[in-house]
């Protein structure tokens, strides 16, 4: 049986740069309730990753600070509780994601979680390239990440649906 529901199409939301939080014309994905995380949440979703070639994972929350990456992009799946989370930085969206969800960042795009139940728990990764790094929003950052996001590399992958993936549809410069 599969870890993924057939037929699932991520929700695609385009954050503006707005001065601070660079974001990514690249649109943001959220997979609503796609992972079947009803046994060994953490383990199925880094299998799924792993299987569909994204690594360097790590099993925690979200940062309560608004930041964002700039030469790597990020899969957060949701394997336990739920979060309000806000995305895009403070011009953008603030999203409920729960179990099973699945949000995936373009380098650029802030990331600050608003709120969290007690039992909250993310796997994250990131596909093969250069470490994570972390960046606040000023106007430093910023204009160093506008130099180094448009050279951080499509995935050839979606860490949920693999090679023929919504994300190697829609991610395209």
């Amino acid at each position: 049986m599969s870890t993924v529901k057939a037929g699932v199409e991520p929700l695609a939301i385009v954050f503006e740069d707005d001065g601070l939080m660079p974001n990514n014309p690249m649109p943001f994905l959220v997979y609503k309730g796609a992972v079947d995380v009803s046994r060994n949440p953490e383990g199925t979703i880094e299998q799924l990753f792993s299987s569909n070639g994204w690594g360097a994972m790590w099993r925690n929350g979200v940062y309560d600070f608004a930041h964002y990456h700039a030469t790597v992009h990020e899969v957060l799946g949701v394997a336990r509780g739920s979060a309000r989370v806000q995305f895009g930085g403070e011009r953008g969206r603030a999203l409920e994601i729960a179990a099973g969800d699945v949000a995936i960042l373009p380098a650029g795009t802030g990331h600050q979680c608003l709120s969290a139940s007690g039992d909250f728990s993310v796997v994250g990764a990131y596909p093969p390239g250069p470490p994570m790094d972390l960046q606040r929003p000023t106007p430093e950052s910023h204009a160093r990440a506008l130099k180094t996001i448009p050279l951080v590399a499509i995935p050839a992958t979606d860490p949920v649906m693999g090679k023929n993936g919504p994300l190697v549809r829609l991610w395209r410069r």
